[in-house]
């Protein structure tokens, strides 16, 4: 079921767009990631505006006098912060339930990339079972070289004079992994949650980083396009606090 309604609808489409951008997958990747993003963009937004008001209530004043009041009873407080979120309108899981129906999408992309562009025959054969009967057999396989980078395998850039290759798509996704978790706002005020959140963001970055270091190149691509595109979202809704970006210390909202 997972195959037949998120990965093979997916690697057709890849397929789609490579035919219509002339045989460049690496353009093809990057217009499906937006246009990916594009359509789950309602869910994001709604998760973004559940995240702004879930900020701005736990920085009222109403807020932290519960957390005065029974901060000897934790079971209280928590009890009567949900009180405050229900007479609020606001939803703690509405930041959450987006995100989640939003992941297995983020995985089946990731896999339909890895389908498209196999390295073995073995993966050849797998992706030709998957391509839907209305595509040409001629089309298989795919070119998968864009601008200096063979898709299928790890990038990195040869510089005459240099004793090494600099891996370039890595130092990319470095770069545009931290500054697209910072500019998320911090969903809370309590220090030692902003430091978990802190600690999270630099994991999944050098997670993200250690992925484009060691594997198919085209998932690089997919990795800065959708960084760059979180990126312009936050900034077009103004809610970037670049102090926020630049500092490897947890900072407050920007909002506050």
């Amino acid at each position: 079921m997972w195959d037949t309604f998120i990965i093979n609808p997916m690697i057709n489409a890849l397929l789609f767009l490579y035919r219509l951008l002339g045989g460049n997958f690496g353009l093809a990747i990057i217009v499906f990631t937006i246009l990916i993003r594009l359509i789950t963009y309602p869910l994001t937004a709604s998760s973004t505006s559940s995240m702004k008001k879930m900020q701005e209530l736990q920085g009222s004043k109403e807020w932290k006098d519960l957390g005065k009041k029974y901060a000897k009873d934790k079971e209280k407080m928590q009890a009567e912060q949900m009180k405050l979120l229900q007479s609020s309108g606001a939803n703690p899981l509405g930041g959450c339930l987006p995100m989640l129906i939003q992941l297995p999408i983020m995985i089946g992309l990731y896999q339909s990339i890895l389908n498209v562009i196999p390295s073995t025959p073995l993966q050849l054969f797998s992706f030709s079972q998957r391509i839907y009967a209305f595509f040409p057999v001629s089309l298989i396989p795919l070119s998968k070289t864009f601008l200096w980078m063979n898709l299928a395998q790890p990038e990195h850039l040869t510089i005459p004079g240099l004793p090494f290759p600099i891996p370039v798509l890595t130092i990319l996704v470095l770069i545009t992994s931290w500054v697209s978790q910072r500019v998320i706002p911090i969903m809370t005020t309590d220090a030692q949650s902003a430091q978990t959140n802190l600690i999270m963001n630099v994991f999944m970055v050098l997670l993200f980083a250690n992925i484009s270091l060691s594997l198919a190149s085209g998932l690089s691509i997919y990795f800065v396009t959708t960084n760059l595109l979180t990126i312009v979202q936050y900034m077009m809704m103004g809610r970037v606090n670049w102090r926020q970006v630049y500092s490897l210390r947890p900072a407050p909202d920007s909002s506050k």
